[in-house]
């Protein structure tokens, strides 16, 4: 087994939130120089950068989980990761059909640009992504199971958009892969909260929205090499596969 430091939380300048110095050149060099091997790229409800910082990522030698930071009906945040082209574009077309179609203005929430590889802005999206979809909670988990996806709910602990702060506790039988708490906690924290997620592989990572918060936060994959498969198995800790801090 090997060991690789992983971020799985990062928004690029696609995320209305997202400081306009979070181009996916600027991520990856960031990712260099904190030896991040693996990165997780979530947009607000869009996948949009995600495939352009896998092939950038992988000419440095890091590993690239493409996917999205989706807001639920409930306005719950969930990580969602996809293998390949194909499940990933469906998963783009459900984000699509479901949002609320909310013009964004980039006075009040910021600008929404995809960029290509030289930066240059080749679509501005129109309608606010940081809105929810109209999709519950379950059914969001569904879709991604159903796309062989990664589904995990994101920054439990937090006080916004959460599902303690949402649902008030952690639903003991959500179908999640693993679940994420963020960089102002630790698991111990968490567990002395809620002892009955003690069985659930846990997470945490930035939450970038600038290139200096990228690796202010990791966690650990003991796995034998860098693919979604072997990922997938440490989230399950399977075959001596693990997730640590």
């Amino acid at each position: 087994m090997q060991q690789y430091r992983a971020d799985l939380h990062i928004h690029t300048l696609l995320s209305p939130c997202g400081d306009l110095e979070m181009s996916p050149a600027n991520i990856v060099e960031a990712a260099v120089q904190k030896k991040i091997d693996i990165l997780g790229i979530t947009d607000h409800n869009s996948t949009k950068h995600a495939l352009l910082i896998q092939k950038m990522a992988a000419e440095k030698g890091i590993f690239t989980l493409c996917g999205a930071e989706v807001t639920t009906r409930e306005e719950v945040h969930c990580l969602a990761f996809f293998e390949n082209v194909d499940t990933l574009a469906q998963f783009q077309q459900y984000l699509d059909e479901h949002i609320a179609k909310v013009k964004n203005n980039p006075k009040y929430f910021g600008h929404q640009v995809v960029v290509d590889e030289e930066e240059m802005i080749v679509e501005e999206v129109e309608h606010l992504l940081i809105s929810a979809l109209d999709q519950s909670l379950e059914q969001i988990q569904r879709k991604v199971h159903e796309l062989d996806g990664l589904f995990i709910p994101a920054h439990i602990d937090r006080p916004k958009y959460s599902l303690t702060s949402q649902l008030g506790f952690v639903p003991p039988d959500i179908k999640a892969d693993a679940l994420e708490i963020s960089r102002h906690t630790s698991k111990e924290e968490v567990l002395k909260k809620f002892p009955y997620l003690e069985a659930f592989t846990f997470t945490s990572s930035s939450d970038a929205h600038f290139p200096a918060d990228i690796g202010t936060k990791v966690c650990l994959f003991e796995i034998e090499a860098l693919s979604f498969k072997e990922i997938k198995m440490a989230l399950r800790g399977e075959d001596g596969r693990k997730v640590s801090f």
